[in-house]
């Protein structure tokens, strides 16, 4: 068996298909119903798509979704630091590279439309740009600030050695606290700090989770559809406030299709482990999806307002398919080897501070202490 073969053996390869999925979804979103800002206004590039693309922000919950799942599996005899290391090295590396590439489009081939500053680069690096009154490099940032938050909550759960024994405490603690706020004092703070407005997702990820672990009970069924309900109402919160074209609205109905049929698909990807495909295919679907989503957004934007193509249906395809080569090139060329090198020094740091970062080093408790506890 090659290393291809038994890294693909210890992860569940239709997620990698499903994030392709839902970037290519996002991609349209970003293309056929939004577009690059000129003079104030945003031009949707192709407007003839814009009647289905428009659902494509749905493309962002379905990543929480798989990211509730993937976390809680990842967490799998990691301590606290081993999952912190683990985090930080599979998602800072890339999203440096791909931010300061970013960048450095923005400043030389942005203006007038598109401008930027060194004081806005400073500010990225942190990732929550705004915090410092400073614009995302990238508007696509918003999501992986989400995603750092809950990478957040799981690591200082795993520390008091909640996470992932008490999911449905966690679960049911997390939603409680998203209504609560959501029917009274509706705090944009709470919302960012508990995640109140995409708490559903990742709490129907964490339940699949549980199921794919061989549990079946009442209450795990019961968990698993209030969550579902949750992510279903804020899908259709989330569309209340895109800022839609003049005469365009969404349905209802197809939001609530799209959110229960992804939740479906990625519950049965779960029960597929593996797919007739390479395994090193299907790795590099799943390794270009991230750098793809972090260029696929303000880069394109860039490119296409400097160009100033007679056709922008070809323009535009050609973007796409710069970017996906650009990202196939970043994840093979940089993300893999600064994500090893990330992690080498910083688990030989954890450990040189006698930190472990995995509970196969936890010193266990001996005979005596077990019969004095």
């Amino acid at each position: 068996m090659s290393a291809n073969d038994l890294k693909a053996a210890s992860r569940v390869q239709v997620l990698d298909l499903l994030r392709l999925v839902a970037v290519v979804g996002v991609i349209f979103y970003h293309y056929g119903f939004r577009g690059p800002p000129s003079q104030g206004t945003t031009q949707i590039a192709l407007p003839w798509m814009a009647s289905f693309s428009q659902y494509g922000f749905l493309g962002v919950p379905i990543f929480f979704v798989i990211s509730g799942f993937v976390i809680a599996y990842s967490a799998e005899g990691r301590t606290a630091t081993g999952f912190a290391i683990a985090r930080f090295s599979r998602i800072y590396p890339t999203f440096l590279f791909c931010m300061t590439l970013t960048f450095l489009a923005l400043l030389t081939m942005g203006p007038p439309n598109f401008t930027t500053s060194f004081a806005q680069w400073c500010a990225n690096l942190f990732i929550a740009a705004p915090m410092f009154r400073q614009p995302y490099m990238d508007g696509a940032y918003w999501s992986l600030v989400v995603e750092v938050v809950f990478y957040a909550w799981v690591a200082v759960l795993m520390a008091f050695k909640v996470f992932p024994r008490r999911l449905d405490l966690i679960i049911l603690i997390w939603l409680g606290l998203t209504f609560a706020n959501e029917l009274t004092i509706d705090a944009p703070i709470f919302e960012r700090l508990f995640l109140a407005d995409d708490s559903g997702f990742f709490a129907v990820g964490l339940a699949i989770y549980e199921f794919y672990r061989g549990r079946r009970d009442f209450k795990l069924y019961s968990i698993f559809a209030l969550s579902v309900g949750t992510a279903v109402f804020q899908c259709l919160h989330r569309a209340t406030h895109i800022d839609s074209p003049a005469g365009v609205s969404f349905e209802s109905g197809v939001i609530v299709a799209i959110c229960l049929i992804s939740i479906a698909i990625i519950f049965l990807a779960t029960r597929l482990r593996q797919l007739p495909l390479p395994a090193g295919l299907v790795m590099a679907i799943g390794g270009i999806t991230y750098p793809l989503y972090l260029l696929h957004m303000q880069l394109g934007y860039v490119v296409l307002s400097a160009i100033q193509p007679a056709s922008v249906i070809w323009a535009v395809a050609a973007i796409i398919a710069g970017v996906l080569l650009l990202s196939w090139i970043v994840w093979r060329f940089v993300e893999r080897p600064a994500q090893r090198w990330t992690k080498t020094v910083l688990t030989a740091e954890a450990e040189r501070r006698g930190l472990p970062v995995s509970t196969s080093q936890v010193a266990q408790p001996t005979d005596v202490a077990r019969s004095l506890a």
